[in-house]
């Protein structure tokens, strides 16, 4: 990993643009909710409870990814970046690579 610092603050700047589109998205169908029927069942164009609830579901996973991505840059500022919570020993940069966020070197996320 060459840029941990230019990764991370790239994928925060994503995570907070789907938070936005997200958070759009889901206020639109609360608000086409409003003016339709509450016939989901019946009502092929309607918007259902199922989406409604995967968009919210989809949003605070987001807000999770966020509050990981600062997580990790602060243990990047506190030179803890890269160095596994459970154990203490170094997080290979293939999966620092591959997940910038994980706090767990690959044996202790296998242990799970």
């Amino acid at each position: 990993m060459t840029d941990p610092a230019g990764r991370l603050a790239a994928l925060r700047t994503e995570t907070l643009d789907l938070i936005e589109a997200l958070a759009r998205r889901l206020d639109g169908i609360i608000e086409s909710a409003t003016y339709t029927t509450n016939d989901d069942e019946h009502d092929p164009d309607g918007v259902t409870a199922f989406e409604r609830a995967q968009v919210a579901g989809l949003l605070e996973q987001a807000r999770a990814d966020l509050r990981a991505l600062d997580a990790a840059r602060e243990r990047l500022d506190n030179d803890a970046y890269g160095t596994c919570l459970r154990c203490g020993r170094p997080i290979t940069a293939e999966r620092l690579d591959a997940l910038p966020a994980t706090t767990t070197c690959i044996r202790c996320a296998d242990r799970r």
